[in-house]
């Protein structure tokens, strides 16, 4: 069996966007953390994540948008240097600093370097533990905390640098993939399914996607139960995974439906991750030849974002 990879770099915990923000460089050390205490560290494959190629970035974005952040990590640089504030704001939730280019560059880095160790056989699958997260960035906006769409650029890259025919997009954050719905939309080489809490930023869908060909997005209210939550998954997710028959699944991992995260109202567990990886993890062997990419995207309770990647990796991992 082979490995489990785990990419990660230095850079992504150097991206901040202000005093108290909960999207901070924590998260990764909540991670690491659990994972080397429970052992489960010392069981993957530990890989540094590379800078994404620009032109990777722009299989999902407009080059604009491309051009547009790095010119103002630029200006930044420039402006600090002549004594002014050390970050710029994008929207109310999202900030740069001197570093978010680079962290932005390796998280994507990370998708498409797993990517190509998992295609080229070494790897099974891989977890990315990175920031900042993607799956709201759209196709020429950055928003919600994200600024590249990781797993959407890495799904684009498997089609496009790989030549495979058909990959699926998992999205178990609690929040609305809006920036990865909007990049596939209408491609029929990729299916995207998800589940998310409504209404809750972004207050970008209401179920409008589910009539998408190529998507299975469904909103859920709050206080939503882990087991409710897997009743869906067993007759809405798995029977089109099944018919699409993916040669590859990415996951976008976010663990803030967790019951302890305070910054939405579901009430999934630990246990409950565990089971959905599992499932995802059957659909990639039946169709797949077990090839996951999963990502990183929300979780702020730093507990129990570090306890529920556990037990998503412990399940990848087959420990």
């Amino acid at each position: 069996m082979n490995a489990t990879g785990y990419f990660t770099h230095a850079d992504c915990r150097k991206h901040e966007m202000g005093p108290g923000h909960p999207e901070c460089p924590e998260r990764l050390g909540a991670i690491e953390d659990r994972l080397l205490i429970s052992g489960v560290l010392d069981a993957l494959d530990r890989r540094e994540a590379p800078l994404a190629a620009i032109g990777d970035i722009e299989l999902a974005h407009d080059r604009m948008l491309v051009a547009a952040l790095r010119g103002l990590s630029e200006q930044l640089a420039d402006d600090m240097r002549a004594g002014g504030p050390p970050y710029v704001q994008l929207d109310p939730d999202t900030a740069m600093n001197v570093h978010t280019w680079n962290a932005a560059l390796r998280a994507a880095g990370a998708v498409i370097a797993a990517t190509d160790s998992v295609l080229a056989g070494e790897l099974e699958n891989a977890f990315c533990a990175v920031r900042p997260p993607g799956h709201h960035a759209e196709r020429a906006k950055a928003m919600g905390f994200c600024f590249f769409n990781n797993i959407a650029i890495g799904a684009k890259y498997a089609l496009e640098r790989h030549g495979l025919k058909r990959v699926a997009i998992v999205d178990f954050d609690v929040h609305h993939g809006n920036g990865t719905e909007d990049i596939i939309r209408g491609d029929d080489r990729i299916l995207m399914v998800s589940f998310f809490q409504h209404p809750l930023y972004p207050f970008t869908d209401t179920g409008t996607s589910a009539r998408e060909p190529n998507m299975v997005n469904l909103p859920v209210p709050a206080y939503t139960k882990g087991m409710e939550v897997r009743e869906l998954i067993d007759t809405m997710w798995i029977p089109r995974l099944e018919e699409f028959k993916p040669e590859m699944i990415f996951i976008s991992a976010g663990f803030d439906a967790h019951r302890e995260d305070d910054l939405a109202q579901m009430q999934l567990t630990e246990q409950d991750y565990a089971w959905i990886t599992e499932r995802i993890k059957n659909v990639a062997r039946r169709h797949a030849q077990g090839r996951i990419v999963s990502a990183l995207e929300g979780g702020y309770s730093l507990s129990a974002l570090g306890r529920s990647v556990e037990a998503h990796v412990r399940v990848l991992a087959d420990l």
